[in-house]
């Protein structure tokens, strides 16, 4: 990807500065209470939904694994519409810090990626045919694991290298639990077979290069990655904030299609604008502006200065602090 010329962020004049100071101390930075506890009592209807969908998905990957069969109607019927109201809140995934949980993470984490996939489908304007099938399958990315021995998918700590070989059998136990379902497009299970292929051929199971890989499963693939990075798990504990988002900033070109990741990365930040966050000098402050081309490279507001993170390359932002909406 051919690299932008910088943004006017980057040589803000004197006079520029104090409009910019000048509008930020005028207008009302937070929300009035009766929004937030508006917004705050949808987060959490959609939690528990969320809890729910989970705990069904638990349910279902016994079914699978004792039968062989998808019960592919219970999952339209009763997981997807959790799923697609969950995605109509732009900040949900912040909520997923709240919801972790190490003893159902398997079950929990298809839910929440078939959420993330779903945001980001809608950032890339795919089509609604797409957007359901991209849904679906980021629903489903993992149902291959049904079939993974549970002293494998459970063992609290690090597998052999059989125990790994069997567990990423699971792309393909996947594909194969879901390709002759009638009701569902062959896109669907591309997405279990493919969401751990990456851009330069290094994922598996197949090697897979960037042209070979389905366009839902490169989106699923991000998704998969941030929110297993963002959780806590028996073996695992939730990395911060900024080393998630670095991490991924960091994989751009090389793991994950760059297009869709700087959408992603983009509009992760500037869902965060208006947050306060702690730098990594210290200092506390308010995102005013994200760059698209260098998403962490935020616009903070610290007191009565503004601090260019793009002109300021030793500093980054250490963590959002706590917000009862962001969660992080």
């Amino acid at each position: 990807m051919k690299k932008a010329a910088p943004s006017a962020l980057t040589s803000l004049s004197d006079q520029e500065i104090d409009r910019l100071l000048d509008s930020i101390r005028n207008s009302d930075v937070n929300k009035s209470q009766p929004v937030q506890r508006k917004v705050i009592s949808s987060l959490d209807e959609v939690a528990k939904k969320i809890n729910a969908a989970s705990r069904q998905m638990e349910e279902i990957f016994d079914i699978v694994a004792k039968t062989g069969v998808v019960p592919i109607n219970e999952i339209k019927n009763d997981i997807m519409p959790a799923i697609r109201q969950a995605a109509e809140i732009p900040h949900i995934y912040h909520l997923f810090y709240e919801l972790k949980s190490k003893d159902e993470y398997t079950y929990r984490h298809t839910v929440c990626v078939g959420i993330i996939a779903t945001l980001i489908g809608k950032w890339l304007n795919l089509s609604q045919t797409e957007l359901f099938d991209l849904s679906l399958g980021a629903t489903l990315h993992d149902i291959g694991k049904a079939r993974v021995p549970s002293v494998i998918l459970n063992k609290p700590g690090r597998l052999t290298q059989e125990e790994y070989r069997e567990m990423k059998r699971h792309t393909v136990y996947g594909y194969k639990l879901l390709q002759d379902i009638p009701e569902i497009n062959e896109r669907v299970a591309l997405i279990a077979l493919q969401h751990h292929e990456r851009e330069d051929g290094g994922g598996y199971p197949f090697h897979l290069q960037s042209e070979k890989i389905d366009k839902l499963a490169k989106v699923v693939a991000i998704a998969d990655v941030y929110h297993a990075m963002s959780s806590s798990r028996v073996y695992h504990q939730a990395e911060p904030f900024h080393i998630v988002i670095s991490q991924m900033q960091n994989d751009v070109f090389g793991k994950f299609d760059p297009k869709i990741m700087m959408v992603f990365l983009f509009k992760i930040m500037d869902s965060l604008v208006g947050r306060r966050v702690l730098l990594s000098s210290g200092e506390e402050g308010t995102i005013i502006m994200v760059d698209p081309y260098e998403p962490l490279r935020a616009l903070i507001k610290s007191e009565d200065t503004l601090i260019d993170l793009r002109l300021n390359r030793g500093l980054r932002i250490s963590r959002v602090l706590n917000d009862s909406i962001v969660g992080v």
